[in-house]
């Protein structure tokens, strides 16, 4: 019988459910899709090294699960709410007809365990499906070969999706019987004639505390967007507590401030519905201050999270194929042997070293050049800049000036072999000149500043004066990221060997295909290895390094991989949650309102008058934390630029793009949604 009553319940409650269900089912989905990669990938051709790869990407997401799944288990019991409240009266009649509270509450169990098996079975085929193409993403990010991949169910992911959910369902099961076991018959009854109690707040006072909040907001946005030179974990935690209490009382403000001011206009106000359409949207924003900042600050998260995940995808990716451009690099140093300076290299030769094992560097490259840089004493970065020191911008070089370090010097025939290797703009220089090059963040603009000025250097010796007007925005050493700090080129009769530094090898494999290149690859790195693990020299110690575009390749694809899954895995659930909470927020309302509409009806308001009111109040309350959320996100995104500029290169305007794309797809689903379900909702006594 309570089986029949429930199945029964739930078809005339369809549109009651319809936003619940829908929610269960995309969180369902979403936590099976995630968790399923580590099965998905399987069967996708990847090497060793992206194999372990995405065994961290699996692990991070395990771990991110959890916190995923409080999220989820807070949104459902936030919506068991709502659907408890639409069904007081429903409950009073159960009540009124001699059934007692421990079968309603069976009633709801019922329920409960019918609607979590079909949002279960639901989910989760709609998870193995979109697991699919989770798969084909994976594999284009790691760029393998989906030649043996097939078709796969992930059991791990199924077990872990149905213990997750489980327990949720449960404490929704323990709070409703609960609520109903505390529920009285008059309060029952009466539910739907108490409505939310308009509190006319003083509006001086909202005033001035909405002034207070915009004044403490733009503080704690100067101290996180530009200020950042001066920032300590002190201020940005001052400004973090800042801007979540301005959030709320602008909230608060507002609820206060909004009918007052549209009543201020009394053409306006009593144009239409816009009487009716102003009180219902400030007893929400009035009833809904805490809620709607914790959505604002959700929203917040989210469009930061997703943005910063794509752009540094983006950048990581592009970084390879633009400061990596060839297949093999290696340095090398002897230490300097002196107590004083334990932290020195300097000097050392990577043929001689090869040579003391009957081996060479050059038999695996097609391409290659072996270089050395050098340091001339006295010459650092604060003597270069001289007087002219106070003309550069602190945000930019201030970091780089403290080191005040040795600059590095480079011949001009090495500079010139390296951009050729490189497939760059070489250069000319006469007998008494150079020139820089650099591309770490500010640096060639600083750079520029000096060399405007005509800045004369001397070196080993000998003074020479710059060549160009401007930096060269280039690099010598590959690297993931643009840390070229500066570089100077000078004549090759300027450099003394005594000044000798680092020994570089840069190279390009001798490899026709890709089972040659791996080959080569393998074998240039052992040879590498074996070479140095043997050295006999360097009495003081010596320091060496190998990498290659095919390391750095996957290092990127890695740190890639790891922040786009993370990104979208808590933004796509922040992303349902927020507008999750706010539909079922606004169906309650209207449902609570359904009289309200009635009587317009009876009163002969049209029904597109009423359609547009609707659309108005729905509209306002999703659009009000998104616009606040934007606004903290753009601050946001300048903090994490400034933090992430030696990092990511590029613009952000392509990742801020798909984040609008994606928060329109799902926040605006949610908002048509809600606005369609209102309609009906408030339709039923029509």
């Amino acid at each position: 019988m309570l089986f029949k009553i429930s199945l029964s319940n739930i078809r005339k409650s369809i549109k009651d459910y319809a936003v619940y269900f829908f929610t269960l089912v995309l969180g369902v989905a979403v936590f099976y899709v995630f968790n399923a990669i580590e099965t998905q990938t399987a069967f996708i051709k990847v090497s060793e090294d992206q194999r372990e790869i995405i065994k961290v990407l699996t692990t991070a997401i395990s771990g991110v699960s959890v916190f995923i799944a409080v999220v989820l288990g807070l949104l459902i019991v936030y919506a068991s709410r709502f659907l408890m409240k639409r069904r007081n009266k429903e409950f009073a009649l159960y009540m009124m007809l001699g059934m007692s509270k421990w079968k309603i509450s069976a009633l709801l169990l019922c329920e409960t365990i019918i609607i979590g098996i079909g949002s279960l079975f639901v989910g989760l085929l709609v998870g193995v499906g979109l697991s699919q193409v989770m798969s084909a993403v994976v594999a284009n990010l790691f760029e393998a070969d989906m030649n043996d991949y097939r078709f796969t169910v992930s059991g791990s992911a199924i077990a872990k999706t149905i213990l997750y959910f489980g327990i949720m369902y449960v404490v929704v099961m323990l709070r409703s019987g609960f609520v109903i076991s505390k529920c009285r018959l008059i309060t029952l009854l009466n539910s739907g004639r108490r409505s939310e109690k308009i509190t006319m707040k003083n509006p001086w006072l909202c005033v001035i505390v909405f002034i207070i909040s915009v004044a403490a907001l733009g503080f704690a946005y100067y101290i996180v967007g530009w200020d950042t030179m001066h920032m300590t974990i002190r201020k940005f935690g001052i400004a973090i507590l800042l801007g979540a209490a301005a959030t709320f009382f602008i909230f608060w403000s507002v609820a206060g401030m909004l009918l007052r001011l549209a009543m201020t206009s009394k053409r306006f106000y009593h144009h239409g519905l816009n009487s009716f359409t102003f009180r219902q949207i400030s007893s929400k924003i009035n009833t809904t201050v805490a809620s709607m900042t914790v959505i604002c600050l959700m929203l917040f998260v989210t469009i930061c999270t997703l943005s910063t995940a794509f752009t540094i995808r983006n950048s990581m990716n592009r970084s390879v194929q633009e400061y990596y451009p060839v297949d093999f690099y290696g340095a090398f140093a002897n230490s300097v042997n002196d107590p004083e300076r334990p932290y020195e290299y300097k000097g050392g030769d990577i043929e001689e070293v090869f040579a003391q094992q009957n081996d060479s560097v050059y038999k695996y490259f097609d391409e290659y050049h072996h270089f050395h840089d050098y340091t001339s004493e006295g010459f650092t970065f604060e003597s270069f800049c001289g007087e002219y020191k106070d003309k550069l911008p602190e945000s930019t070089v201030s970091l780089w000036a403290m080191m005040d370090f040795d600059e590095a010097i480079i011949r001009l025939s090495d500079y010139n072999a390296v951009m050729k290797l490189y497939g760059m703009k070489q250069i000319e220089l006469g007998s008494d000149e150079y020139a820089v090059c650099a591309n770490a963040s500010g640096m060639p603009e600083a750079y520029s500043i000096i060399l405007g000025e005509g800045q004369e250097i001397t070196v080993f010796g000998n003074t020479l004066r710059p060549k160009f007007k401007k930096c060269i925005n280039s690099f010598v050493l590959p690297n993931l990221q643009p840390i070229n700090a500066g570089i100077f080129i000078v004549p090759d009769n300027a450099v003394d060997e005594s000044g000798r530094g680092f020994d570089y090898f840069l190279g390009n494999y001798s490899a026709s295909d890709k089972k040659a290149y791996d080959t080569a690859e393998k074998t240039a790195k052992e040879h590498w290895n074996n070479a140095f693990r043997y050295y006999k020299g360097g009495e003081g110690g010596c320091v060496y390094s190998a990498s290659t575009k095919t390391e750095a390749k996957n290092s990127a694809i890695g740190l890639g991989a790891i922040v786009t899954f993370l990104g979208l895995y808590i933004g796509f659930i922040f992303l349902v949650s927020c507008g999750a909470i706010l539909a079922l927020k606004e169906l309650s309302e209207s449902a609570d309102s359904i009289p309200r509409y009635t009587m317009l009806r009876k009163l002969g308001v049209e029904e597109r008058a009423i359609t547009k009111s609707i659309f108005s109040q729905s509209g306002i309350f999703f659009l009000l934390p998104l616009l606040l959320a934007c606004l903290h996100a753009y601050v946001g995104m300048r903090f994490g630029k400034y933090g992430l500029d030696l990092l990511v290169t590029g613009d952000y305007i392509k990742p801020v793009i798909f984040t609008a794309a994606v928060v329109v797809l799902i926040y605006g689903g949610y908002f048509l949604l809600t606005f369609l379900g209102s309609k009906a909702v408030t339709r039923e006594q029509k």
